[in-house]
């Protein structure tokens, strides 16, 4: 369950820097179509954060508790 866990806080990763990248790309030519990546981004960044402390959270009672 651990590399699950793992996995998809890299997939969020992975989907903030598409947006990142999206950002830069269509900041001049479509402000308007810009807001809805950088709503990406930031939620995408978020879910890492979290989705990080929660699994070294886990990984840390589970260790706790073998002992």
């Amino acid at each position: 369950m651990i590399k699950i866990l793992r996995f998809t806080e890299y997939l969020y990763l992975a989907v903030a820097l598409i947006s990142i990248y999206k950002i830069g790309q269509l900041w001049e030519t479509d402000r308007q179509g810009t807001y809805i990546f950088i709503f990406f981004a930031v939620v995408s960044l978020g879910m890492f954060i979290f989705r990080r402390n929660y699994r070294k959270r886990f990984e840390k009672r589970k260790r706790d508790n073998n002992k």
